[in-house]
């Protein structure tokens, strides 16, 4: 996956969870499913962003940025801030 589809796919997660997180502020809060999407979304973010970040760590050091792969969700959210 090219760095501009990976990028793409970002600011169309950021889009719905924006979406998702304003419908959490009504009266009537998320459904379940809605709250799960929304988990999906966050950890789907997360991942996206590895990606990238791994696509240029490797294109800095003269590696291939297509070997970079989409690491699970538990490796993901597992980092610390």
């Amino acid at each position: 996956m090219e760095d501009k589809a990976v990028l793409s796919r970002i600011n169309d997660l950021v889009s719905e969870e924006e979406r998702l997180l304003e419908s959490s502020r009504g009266p009537d809060g998320l459904t379940e499913a809605d709250d799960a999407r929304l988990k999906a979304v966050e950890v789907a973010l997360d991942q996206c962003w590895d990606l990238l970040r791994q696509r240029r760590a490797k294109r800095h050091a003269g590696e291939d940025p297509d070997q970079a792969h989409v690491r699970d969700a538990t490796t993901v959210e597992g980092y610390q801030q």
